[in-house]
């Protein structure tokens, strides 16, 4: 039988963090639509502690996020501008040197492109890329605390 390792345990704990603070989100302001932080948070946050794949993270969030935005006013079928937008995100992301975080980017696109009936909203759109950003910011900000905390905690334990 296997065991959890520290890192499992911290990667644990930063996800029930992040969605402990976008559910509180959630709660406090049921108008806007922060259900989405709980998903960015989640695709978000790494098992690992690099803060360098928590930025890429962020900014594939954030290119999912405009391509959506560059494409949301054609007036086509929801499943053509989802293949659009993944193929200009692909496109975009590979040019960036972030393929290894495209899944994120996509699935930003996918939650700002998808549309419940074919009403488009403007409004929706924003509401929703600025949920999306703010999950991103929730697991960038839990990521860095963790990050001092262990590293507060390995220097003491140095000494």
């Amino acid at each position: 039988m296997q065991q959890l390792t520290l890192s499992t345990i911290l990667y644990i704990a930063k996800c029930i963090l992040g969605v402990i603070i976008c559910y509180f989100l959630y709660k406090q302001f049921p108008q806007y639509p922060f259900y989405w932080s709980l998903v960015s948070v989640a695709i978000t946050i790494s098992p690992d502690s690099s803060n360098k794949l928590a930025y890429d993270r962020i900014i594939a969030n954030t290119l999912g996020c405009a391509v959506a935005l560059l494409i949301y006013p054609i007036q086509a079928p929801s499943l053509l501008l989802l293949c659009l937008g993944v193929a200009i995100t692909i496109a975009a992301g590979t040019l960036l040197k972030l393929t290894n975080v495209l899944r994120t980017a996509i699935a930003a696109l996918v939650i700002i492109i998808i549309t419940e009936g074919e009403h488009r909203n403007w409004q929706i759109a924003l509401e929703r890329v600025g949920c999306v950003i703010t999950g991103c910011v929730v697991a960038l900000a839990v990521t860095l605390l963790f990050n001092k905390v262990q590293h507060f905690y390995n220097t003491r334990t140095a000494d």
